[in-house]
């Protein structure tokens, strides 16, 4: 037996989300089905992070165990000859059978792109969140600092997640403009439920003169998720970058 990481890049558009439900399609539901019939036996994997609806990625981190004897290196090769177009192995490897993407201490950055522009873009429709309202790239900028370090981030997370405790690290968060496109890239140690899109959505509000960027320190006082801005639309996030501590390390 042995244990074989994935690296996974996907366009979420089409799915409910990485984790498998009944009744729907999933990222981790294609990965168990694909593989099942490439290796012959029964495979579930193991996911590092489980996106939302609609939400992309570039480098997901899934791991399972087989005894096929396919060399890990190669079943990214034979895993991207079944699976569908919007998903892609980005790289395959055999790691420790004790390795495991969710017990690991890990880096995520996740970027949230925003078309800000008089009219939407239709190519850009899937991949970015449009808004006409101009939005104050520095007003975001001084309001995502207050969001740099160890807080209780209670205000930023869905009421429906189910969590031991909701403080989390940010270790950075840097707000840039290109054009019409406004992009938030968001660095951390860990994210609770929607929490990067309530951020996006909060930061779009003091974009656009709704409160100041101070306020951003009273949102977090509050604990509360009504006292923090919406949540923003799936389809504007991706996940950019995965690092583990061991690999940073080195």
């Amino acid at each position: 037996m042995k244990r074989i990481k994935l690296v996974v890049a996907y366009d979420g558009t089409a799915y409910s989300g990485w984790q498998v439900q009944p009744g729907v399609k999933t990222i981790e539901g294609e990965l168990n089905r694909c593989l099942s019939e490439l290796l012959g036996e029964e495979i579930q994997v193991i996911g590092a992070s489980r996106t939302d609806s609609g939400v992309h990625a570039l480098c997901n981190v899934a791991v399972f165990d087989t005894g096929a004897r396919i060399p890990g290196e190669k079943v990214s090769y034979a895993l991207n000859q079944r699976l569908p177009e919007d998903i892609r192995i980005r790289e395959s490897s055999e790691v420790d059978l004790d390795f495991h993407p969710r017990h690991c201490n890990s880096k995520k950055t996740y970027e949230y792109r925003i078309l800000n522009a008089p009219f939407a873009i239709p190519t850009r429709r899937l991949y970015t969140h449009f808004t006409y309202v101009p939005l104050d790239v520095e007003l975001m900028q001084k309001g995502a600092d207050y969001l740099i370090g160890e807080h209780d981030f209670k205000s930023f997370c869905s009421t429906a997640a189910v969590v031991e405790t909701t403080v989390r690290t940010i270790t950075d968060i840097q707000i840039e403009k290109a054009g019409n496109e406004i992009s938030i890239r968001v660095c951390g140690t860990g994210f609770l439920y929607n929490m990067v899109r309530i951020i996006a959505g909060t930061l779009m509000e003091i974009g656009r003169g709704s409160y100041p960027p101070e306020y951003m320190k009273e949102i977090l006082e509050a604990k509360d998720r009504q006292a923090a801005g919406p949540t923003a639309p799936a389809c504007g996030l991706t996940l950019v970058k995965y690092e583990f501590f061991a690999e940073l390390q080195q």
